[in-house]
């Protein structure tokens, strides 16, 4: 159909014949998402006479049908300014039933009107930043929180809260100042682990515990799934600088207890193993953004039959983060954005609990028996960890090592052991510490365990690389001393150009354990030396 003829009816504006029109422009477009230029100011025109025309009082299915015009022009980025004005955005939001005003918010009977409304605003909301402000001015925040908390009083269907839960996301991520609103003033992290707990259908066992049944969970239906990982994306907005502040201990205890809910959804499986994998690495980037001291929650559970124990404590959660961590690993996509999460949240939690560490260095660290080849070669956890210490990508590399460090205890010496000083000098570089020594921490004094294999081959494991290495035949074997002496000079000729071309820069490492340009720790120790002379009153 003609887009000039469409715009001609919505002029003339007779109910019927722009509802018959419109939904054979709806049915022609409905999978339309590249528009031509040169349609463009007409599509204009249509947008603004649709909003105009949906604020007269029409029949709920001529609503839906103009709202469905909407949702495929707003498609177009660049005929979004008809939708992006106070009024255009007021008509929406208040079809969809979350328009703000003091009093209650005037309910529309028509859930498909609501329901395609929605849509329209998530289209808009995402492509626009002046419907972002506008919206944020409008205060939607607040009627999208009203009708959430009503969820467990109001029969909705499925699809209206995933799009109230999907809008809320939207404006979450995109604006600073309504992530702080919903938070603060609407007390959101509360609402949301409200409904997340109702999305979940859960009974609690302990304060701190959801109550199971005995053998496997049933998997999250497909639609609970979908709401449940758009809540845990609300959450994660709202929550993000929680791990970095203290909390007193009333949001404590809110925290644990939305802890304790997400430690349930690492223990369900959602329809289907990709969506599995999708809800819970939602769950896991949530869960890094708990202050540390509530992850405790991850270890509350008692121990029951059938659940994984150690050291008296049940390691379900870890074990199931562990695996996590290692399929990542395997698929080997995207590892900044898959790695770095569910690595920063088990450094945490080795970090300030004792048994998950002990629990982590037994399954990624355990004793050494192969010394024969590199630490990074091979199948296992380790190997895999380890390669990932040179990473080309700084932050990967980083949280590999940080990790591997804290199993360690922050030790230089079992670090290097288990990882060969070549793959730690980066993490001990950064950290001054490579002269060795350990960094301060909370940690027990128990030694690591050597098994008889590596002692016996401790004398000679090359520390560079980890592993023993094949003795090399002596290349100055049958020289004479001057011919020696020749060598060691060219070499040291070699290396003094490459340092005054600048190619290289010949670095030694300070009595702090830094590493700093040969010069300046030839210099730092020529002043010790002056020092001490002066203080011994020599000339």
């Amino acid at each position: 159909m003609e887009l000039q003829a469409v715009v001609s009816t919505l002029e003339n504006g007779e109910q019927d014949t722009v509802l018959k029109v419109l939904q054979v422009y709806n049915q022609e477009k409905s999978q339309c998402f590249i528009f031509e230029d040169e349609e463009r100011e007409e599509r204009k025109k249509m947008a603004q006479l649709l909003i105009k025309f949906l604020e007269r009082e029409l029949q709920p299915s001529c609503q839906v049908t103009c709202l469905e015009s909407i949702r495929i022009l707003s498609r177009d980025k660049h005929c979004l300014d008809p939708f992006t004005t106070k009024e255009g955005l007021k008509t929406l939001s208040r079809h969809a039933g979350i328009d703000y005003s003091e009093e209650l918010i005037r309910e529309v009977p028509d859930l498909d009107v609501i329901l395609e409304s929605l849509k329209c605003l998530c289209n808009i909301v995402f492509s626009s930043a002046m419907a972002q402000e506008l919206t944020a001015e409008g205060r939607l925040v607040v009627g999208l929180a009203r009708r959430i908390k009503l969820y467990n009083e109001r029969s909705l269907p499925h699809d209206i809260k995933f799009f109230d839960l999907r809008l809320l996301f939207l404006l979450t991520a995109l604006r600073v100042d309504i992530r702080q609103q919903l938070a603060q003033e609407l007390r959101g992290i509360g609402l949301m682990t409200d409904t997340l707990e109702l999305t979940l259908g859960v009974k609690w066992l302990d304060p701190y515990e959801v109550a199971t049944e005995e053998g496997l969970l049933p998997p999250l239906p497909r639609q609970e799934t979908e709401r449940a990982m758009e809540i845990l994306k609300v959450l994660f907005n709202i929550t993000f600088d929680s791990s970095k502040r203290e909390v007193d201990e009333e949001d404590a205890a809110l925290y644990r207890h939305l802890g304790a809910l997400l430690r349930h959804c690492l223990m369900i499986s959602a329809d289907g193993e990709d969506r599995t994998e999708e809800f819970h690495s939602h769950t896991v980037n949530l869960l890094g953004n708990l202050p540390l001291k509530c992850l405790d929650v991850l270890l509350t559970p008692k121990v029951r039959p059938g659940s994984l124990e150690y050291m008296g404590v049940n390691m379900d959660a870890v074990s199931i983060l562990l695996d996590f961590l290692e399929r990542r690993l395997d698929r080997g996509h995207k590892l900044k954005e898959s790695l770095t999460p569910v690595l920063n949240l088990l450094t945490e939690s080795a970090r300030v609990h004792r048994q998950t560490r002990k629990f982590l260095k037994a399954r990624v660290l355990p004793p050494l028996r192969d010394v024969r080849n590199r630490p990074e070669v091979g199948n296992a956890l380790r190997n895999k960890l380890v390669r990932l210490m040179t990473h080309i990508d700084t932050d990967v590399k980083h949280c590999a090592a940080e990790f591997l460090f804290v199993l360690c205890k922050e030790s230089v010496s079992r670090f290097v052991k288990y990882t060969g000083y070549g793959n730690a000098a980066g993490l001990l570089a950064a950290r001054g510490l490579m002269a060795g020594g350990r960094e301060e921490g909370e940690y027990s004094e128990d030694e690591d365990t050597d098994t008889e294999e590596y002692k016996e081959a401790k004398p000679n494991i090359n520390p560079v690389t980890g592993r023993v290495e094949e003795k090399l035949p002596n290349p100055m074997e049958g020289m004479t001393e001057e011919q020696k002496e020749h060598e060691a000079m060219k070499l040291v000729n070699m290396f003094d150009k490459l340092s005054r071309e600048k190619v290289i820069q010949p670095m030694g490492i300070t009595p702090s354990g830094n590493l700093a340009p040969m010069e300046n720790a030839i210099r730092n120790i020529a002043d010790e030396r002056s020092s001490s002379d002066s203080d011994l009153g020599l000339d």
